[in-house]
């Protein structure tokens, strides 16, 4: 179980987090999730540190009992454009906007974020295991994100990404030198090790 559940006496604090910043195709995904103080689940834990199964049994979970969420995907030409720092950043701001609820107070996963508003905010160097709120956009940010990339595998199986999810995986470069790019990869990320030339 998580340690703590609020950073401080906030009556609405939004925990906020984003996945697939490492990708090489795909959007990368934001949460931003205003979890009420009375809110108990003690298989909630970094997305990262649960399976597949366990993240997508949570969702309905988190969905159901949070006050507010919000979910946004930033799409690679985007990405390509502000670099994946701000897009992240960006899509953490879009995710709070779609909160129907105010947050008085703002926690991070990491150590960058921009103002929000006046909304003061603290970044959590991994706050995704410290605090259940920005655990539980974290794996909101995740099994979207992951439903996502298993929707566009359809259109691009050779790529694998319904089992990579966009990751640099030895496959998913390997299909990138035999195939080329796809609209859905991240031009501005290096795609391929340097001794293999990728004309884009």
């Amino acid at each position: 179980m998580l340690l703590t559940k609020y950073s401080n006496e906030n009556d609405f604090e939004a925990g906020t987090d984003e996945a697939g910043r490492g990708c090489l195709a795909g959007p990368v995904t934001a949460s931003a999730v205003i979890l009420p103080k009375s809110f108990k689940n003690n298989l909630l834990n970094d997305s990262k540190q649960l399976s597949e199964s366990k993240r997508l049994s949570l969702k309905p979970i988190i969905e159901k009992k949070a006050i507010s969420y919000g979910v946004v995907h930033i799409y690679p030409a985007e990405i390509d454009v502000i670099n994946i720092l701000n897009a992240s950043i960006l899509g953490m701001h879009k995710a709070i906007d779609q909160l129907n609820t105010t947050p008085d107070f703002i926690i991070v996963d990491g150590n960058k974020f921009k103002a929000y508003k006046n909304i003061p905010h603290e970044c959590i160097i991994k706050g995704d295991s410290k605090y259940m709120s920005i655990a539980a956009a974290s794996v909101l940010a995740k099994t979207y994100r992951d439903l996502y990339m298993e929707k566009i595998h359809e259109e691009y199986p050779m790529y694998n990404w319904k089992q990579n999810k966009g990751y640099p995986t030895k496959e998913h470069r390997a299909a990138i030198k035999e195939y080329g790019i796809t609209p859905y990869h991240r031009k501005s990320f290096r795609l391929l090790p340097e001794q293999f030339k990728l004309d884009l």
